[in-house]
C-alpha cells in the first residue's frame, strides 16, 4: 500500500509539473519519493482552492485533516497521507510551512489584488518559499538552518516567476498579482491588462519585477552548494529550469497573452548539461 501511495503522488508531479519532475528525478529514491508526497500535499489545497466547488468549506475539511494526521491519527483512505505519514516518520519534518501553505492558498479566497511588491512577496512566501522550507529536511536535513533564507528567496523568485507567466490566465479568474505601485509607477492599469496588449508600459512593468525575481534567485544561488551533493543538482536545475522560464518570454516578445511560456525538454537538458559539467 505504502509503494502504491508513492507512485499515485509521482502521478500527481509528473502531470501537473514536469520542470520539477525533471529536476527532483535526479534524487535518491527515498528522497525523491518523499518530494513526491509532499508536492502532492501542496498540490491538494491548490486544487481545493482553484478548482473546488466550495473551496472555503473543502480547505477547512483539509485543514481539519492534518490537525487530525498531526496528532497521530492515521488516514488510511488516502495514499496522499499514507505516504506522508511515512515522510514524517523518515524525516525531521516542520510542520509550519505545510500550515502556512494553507494560510497562502486561502489568501486566493478573499484577495485578488497586491497593492505593493512587500505584500506581494508575502503571498509569495506562503504558497512557494514554504515547499521549499517543507523539502530542507528531505534534501539538506543537516544544514536546514543555513540553507532556510536561500529556500524562501528561491520560493519568492519561482513565484514571481509564475506571475509574469500567468498573467492572462490570472485575468480568466479575475486575479492581478502584478502590484498596484508597480502598475502605476509604469502607467500600465488594470484595464489595460484585460485589453491583453503588449505595449511599451507593459514591458516595462513586466522587466520591473523580473529583476526581482532575479534579485531572489541570485540570493538563492549564493547558498546554493551548501545542499548535500545529492541534492545539489536537483536543487539547482529546478531554479534553472524556472530562472529559464523568463529567457522563454523575452523570446515571445512578452507575449503572455495568447501563449503559454515554457522551457523545453532540449532547453532544460542543455541547462543540465552546462551545470553537470561545471
Amino acid at each position: 500500500m505504502l509503494e502504491q501511495s508513492y507512485k499515485h503522488c509521482e502521478s500527481i508531479i509528473k502531470h501537473h509539473s514536469k520542470t520539477f519532475y525533471k529536476a527532483f528525478s535526479l534524487l535518491p529514491s527515498n528522497k525523491k519519493k518523499a518530494v513526491w508526497a509532499v508536492y502532492s500535499f501542496c498540490r491538494r489545497v491548490d486544487d481545493i482552492v482553484d478548482e473546488g466547488t466550495d473551496p472555503e468549506r473543502e480547505l477547512t475539511e483539509f485543514r481539519s485533516q492534518f490537525a487530525r494526521f498531526l496528532n497521530g491519527e492515521r488516514l488510511v483512505n488516502d495514499p496522499m497521507w499514507i505516504a506522508l505519514h511515512d515522510v514524517f516518520q523518515k524525516f525531521k519534518m516542520d510542520h509550519q510551512p505545510f500550515q502556512d501553505m494553507i494560510v497562502g492558498q486561502e489568501m486566493d479566497l478573499y484577495k485578488s489584488r497586491y497593492k505593493s511588491l512587500s505584500e506581494l512577496e508575502h503571498y509569495s512566501y506562503h504558497v512557494a518559499s514554504t515547499v521549499g522550507l517543507m523539502l530542507l529536511p528531505i534534501l539538506a536535513p543537516k544544514k536546514v538552518e543555513s540553507l532556510s533564507d536561500g529556500a524562501v528567496s528561491l520560493g519568492i523568485g519561482m513565484q514571481i516567476t509564475n506571475i509574469l507567466r500567468d498573467i492572462s490566465e490570472d485575468l480568466d479568474r479575475d486575479r492581478i498579482y502584478i502590484p498596484t505601485d508597480e502598475m502605476n509607477a509604469s502607467g500600465v492599469s488594470s484595464a489595460d491588462l484585460f485589453n491583453r496588449k503588449v505595449t511599451p508600459e507593459f514591458i516595462e512593468l513586466w522587466e520591473k519585477l523580473a529583476a526581482r525575481a532575479e534579485y531572489h534567485y541570485e540570493n538563492a544561488f549564493a547558498t546554493i552548494d551548501l545542499y548535500p551533493l545529492d541534492a545539489r543538482l536537483p536543487v539547482k536545475s529546478s531554479a534553472l529550469f524556472y530562472r529559464a522560464i523568463l529567457k522563454s518570454i523575452r523570446k515571445k516578445e512578452y507575449n503572455v497573452f495568447d501563449q503559454r511560456a515554457y522551457v523545453t525538454d532540449d532547453e532544460k537538458e542543455e541547462l543540465l548539461s552546462a551545470i553537470s559539467g561545471s
